[in-house]
């Protein structure tokens, strides 16, 4: 078993004093300065690995022989606090952790009489957890990061309060839910032995296993009723025993199979049956889940307590303003572009500022280019910028996008582009001149209420352009301005202000009225439905690649038809979006009523609604209606890409993140996947507010789950530690030494306990018990990926592998991943079963002399199972490949491990055709035949 872990890129710092290598001490010791409630100031040498506990008995002993110590209260009455990493004040009341875990910014303790306020207590544990501290949310004074955090509050408090009325049994299946597969593959029959399912079972703390030849059928608390039995049977009768009083568990795992599923229909015993492997079950008594229940349900009830008394008091109601809808203005939209700073350009460098509206990628008119002026840092423009649209027009999700431009002759030397750097971006040649991309920036047209932007507002803006722009502006990137103002671009811009009262998007029964004000005229009853003829047209359009564009006459003719593709074609949904003009109100009108009335699609086909290409806020809840269907395992398939679609939300309170945040905190499985793809990104400066405040409201609906996460948290970040320490050791001592060293660390208290007894942050089943130091290394790869084994306490299981890869982007691997089970699980419904293990295998093609020589290909499992796979191979043969392979011995064994087992001679055929179909990918780059066709 391989698990890749992603983490933020990170760079070790010589001057890291809680660094594995940054040892102030021979013994290790560091100096702290301690502040004492008295005023008194000491300063000790304290054990960079001593915990909390220690570092305070050590501290009381010398406060003994400092004045004023009598007006000290007992020692428990005190904790330690500091300011850690994130620059967040923190309490320790855990005094079980080591110093070099807490790492304050700087060696500081301050003793202060232990916090009565335990709504601080989880702030600082949230900040802490989500690597970003809640002060920062508040220092942005933002209206919408404000509203939007007490509504994720509220929402994640209601959460809390329906826990808590659960059993014992409905908490276990929200906690570890059990992974179901409702379809039956119609070729399992040929894995089963006679139609039977053999398990094997044992008691937890006895050695005892019993196999049972069940039917896949069965339910799980058959078999419970079975172990029972076969234990009276052989010890004889004991206390009178029930059933329902033990709850399986796969052996070695954090899995529980129960409920009134057919046992077939589990992911794991379904994974077992495809790989012939055993399932092996431990019974596990109720009371034992029951006192789980328990722990959590006092962490929850604490959690309530703590929310009820830091609740701010009610504002009083607002009186009614009088608004104006913004579809009440015929005026033509403009701004005013004022001024740019910190443009970093020479005197004699011309700029412009060039400026579109957008719908997603759709421009909604005209660009717009200001006047070329010169200037150093300042330019100063005072210009306004009349769009050719009127401000009737403007869609609810209308982008503004602004890119800043320098322009130079293309006879100018290199001296005068050297501020520029021109080689770092693409650069356009138009009119004669060389455009040079210097800034970016994009804001909103309406606010997160829907209120038209109004008044002067300074937008820090970006230097990194992407590879293809739009239009010469960037409207895919984000909304969001650079938070890092010190350096940034800024662009100072005025909108236009209504004296009177504030312009707002229609609310939607304004906006439906519209529409059926528009159905009833006369004008728009010319026709939206067509013959056969226009039927076969739409269908050959509606065909095509979802890739394919379209063009002007063929987007008529599908706005035109919009009834029949309701009716006959509600797949075809993406591309009439693509065919509204949205910048016509009353056709977007028409639009979100007709969404009111379409049929839902399936959760799939909805996935594409999601795109960048489709912002609208309706369109964007009517997909997310559509994944509702969904059930955990498809949604889990596909989280990866709904947390990135996330970034094409403009605003924090929209459809999708309500969506996954009220399935994470239903389903702790998919909660511990949403966390983790959220945390590995929220150190990007233009996700960071987005992401943070998710994980927060997270945190808060699922204060259970904090514990495992920060056990989570603490282990990556000894992993990062150690990875840097490796790679500044690669330079200066040989691999030997190198994996000394290694040992030596995992050897250290401190990692061995943050690194045992906790969930894999991509599996959650998986318990990774005990680190094998010995058989623990590093690979000579640029990042240095460790490989760390683990084993298991569990008798009988395996030992799992982890690789663990810091400083690159494991997106891809994710992804390739991804698409290899979503392909087994699209052929596997449709009855196909092309043998897609779900277990990560290392390949590795050692090319051993010449192109004429013979190749052989080695394939390791990770699992220390000592299989290995060799297959001898002619460069150019075309017959069927010669298999060998070795069990962990010496010789030939592949009739028994191999084909052994099978019936006939056409079923021991198929698992070395596969085998040999697989390896000749990896052969040949020229893909040579391997075997006849």
């Amino acid at each position: 078993m391989c698990f890749n872990f992603i983490m933020p890129p990170a760079m070790a710092d010589i001057l890291d004093i809680w660094a594995v290598d940054s040892q102030l001490a021979s013994d290790g010791s560091i100096p702290v300065d301690f502040l004492l409630p008295t005023g008194i100031y000491i300063q000790l040498e304290v054990p960079r690995e001593a915990t909390i506990s220690y570092i305070k008995q050590m501290l009381w002993k010398q406060v003994h022989n400092y004045p004023m110590f009598n007006l000290l209260m007992e020692i428990d009455s005190y904790m330690f606090a500091c300011v850690n990493q994130t620059a967040v004040y923190e309490e320790l009341e855990d005094e079980t952790r080591r110093l070099c875990d807490v790492r304050p910014f700087l060696p500081v303790l301050k003793l202060v009489t232990r916090s009565c306020d335990p709504g601080e207590k989880l702030d600082s544990k949230i900040g802490v957890l989500i690597g970003k501290g809640l002060h920062e949310f508040d220092a942005l004074k933002d209206p919408e990061v404000n509203e939007f955090r007490i509504k994720m509050r509220k929402f994640s408090e209601e959460k809390i309060q329906s826990l808590v009325g659960l059993s014992w049994m409905d908490w276990l299946k929200q906690t570890y839910p059990p992974e179901h597969e409702p379809s039956v593959l119609e070729n399992l029959e040929d894995k089963l032995y006679g139609g039977k399912l053999i398990v094997a079972v044992h008691f937890e703390n006895c050695q005892d296993v019993f196999s049972f030849q069940i039917s896949p059928n069965m339910n799980p608390i058959k078999i419970n009723e079975l172990a029972i039995q076969k234990r009276l049977t052989i010890h004889g009768k004991e206390d009178e025993v029930s059933p329902y009083d033990y709850v399986l568990q796969v052996s070695g795992r954090v899995e529980y199979v129960f409920g009134d599923h057919p046992l077939i229909q589990f992911q794991y015993i379904r994974n077992c049956v495809m790989n012939r492997t055993l399932p092996h079950f431990m019974l596990v008594e109720c009371c034992k889940i029951k006192k789980m229940y328990e722990q959590e349900m006092i962490a929850i009830e604490a959690a309530i307590n703590r929310n009820s008394s830091n609740l701010p008091l009610p504002l009083p109601p607002k009186k009614m303003r009088i608004i104006s809808h913004v579809w009440e203005n015929n005026n033509p939209f403009q701004i005013v572009l004022v001024k740019g700073n910190k443009l970093n350009t020479e005197e004699s460098v011309k700029v412009h500022v060039r400026a579109g509206l957008f719908h997603g990628t759709e421009l909604l008119c005209k660009t717009i280019v200001s006047s070329e002026i010169s200037g150093k840092n300042d330019h100063i423009w005072n210009e306004p910028l009349e769009f050719d649209i009127n401000t009737c027009d403007l869609p609810r999700m209308a982008r503004l996008c602004f890119a800043v431009y320098a322009v130079l002759d293309k006879v100018k030397t290199k001296k005068s582009t050297k501020t520029i750097n021109p080689s770092k971006y693409q650069t356009i040649r138009k009119s004669g001149k060389v455009h040079y991309p210097v800034a970016w920036v994009n804001t909103m047209v309406f606010d997160f209420k829907g209120q038209l932007r109004s008044g002067d507002i300074i937008l820090h803006s970006w230097s990194s352009f992407p590879d293809e722009l739009e239009e010469m502006l960037n409207p895919m990137g984000t909304v969001q301005t650079n938070p890092y103002t010190e350096n940034a671009t800024a662009l100072h811009i005025k909108f236009p202000e209504n004296k009177k009262q504030p312009y707002y998007y229609p609310p939607f029964d304004k906006i439906i009225e519209k529409a059926a004000e528009i159905a009833s005229s006369d004008s728009a009853n010319v026709s939206s439905r067509g013959g056969k003829k226009f039927l076969a047209v739409l269908k050959e359009i509606l065909d095509r690649d979802p890739l394919s564009q379209l063009c002007e006459n063929e987007m008529d003719l599908i706005w035109t038809l919009r009834q029949d593709c309701r009716e006959n074609f509600p797949q075809s949904l993406p591309k009439l979006l693509l065919s509204i003009k949205w910048n016509k109100l009353e056709d977007v009108a028409q639009l979100q009523a007709l969404l009111q009335i379409w049929p839902k699609l399936p959760p799939r086909e909805a996935l594409e609604l999601l795109d960048f290409n489709y912002p609208d806020q309706y369109v964007r809840e009517y997909a997310v209606g559509c994944l509702r269907q969904m059930s955990d395992e498809e949604l889990s398939q596909y989280l990866l890409q709904l947390v990135q679609v996330l970034k094409y939300e403009p605003f924090l309170d929209c459809a999708l993140s309500r969506f996954l945040l009220e399935r994470a905190l239903a389903n702790r499985r998919i909660g511990q996947f949403l966390f983790w793809h959220l945390r590995s990104e929220v150190h990007i400066p233009a996700v960071s507010v987005q992401f943070g405040v998710i994980l927060e409201a997270y945190c808060r609906g699922s204060v259970g789950h904090m514990k495992v996460l920060s056990k989570q948290v603490e282990a990556l970040n000894k992993l990062k530690t150690l990875n840097s320490l490796i790679k500044l050791n690669a330079v200066k001592l040989n691999r030997a030494k190198g994996k000394e060293a290694m040992h030596t660390c995992l050897k250290q208290n401190a990692y061995r306990e943050a690194l045992s007894d906790l969930q894999s942050p991509l599996n959650p089943c998986v318990i990774l018990s005990e680190l094998y130091v010995e058989k623990c290394k590093y690979m000579d790869s640029k990042m240095k990926p460790l490989w760390l084994v683990y084993n298991n306490k569990v008798f009988g299981e395996d030992s799992v592998g982890v690789i663990f890869k810091n400083g690159d982007d494991l997106r891809q691997d994710m992804l390739t991943l991804q698409m290899l089970r979503l392909m087994d699980l699209l052929w596997k419904e449709a009855g196909l079963d092309l043998r897609i293990l779900q277990f990560m295998v290392n390949y590795q093609i050692h090319c051993l002399t010449e192109a004429s020589s013979d190749v052989k290909l080695t394939c390791t499992e990770i699992p220390e199972r000592k299989k290995r796979f060799e297959l001898p191979v002619k460069p150019g043969q075309t017959a069927r490949v010669t298999l060998h392979l070795t069990y962990g011995f010496e010789g030939a064994l592949l009739e028994d491990a191999l084909v052994g087992g099978h019936e006939n001679d056409k079923a021991r055929e198929r698992p070395a055709c596969l085998l040999s179909l697989d390896a000749a990918l990896w052969l040949f780059s020229n893909r040579r035949p391997l075997w006849p066709h």
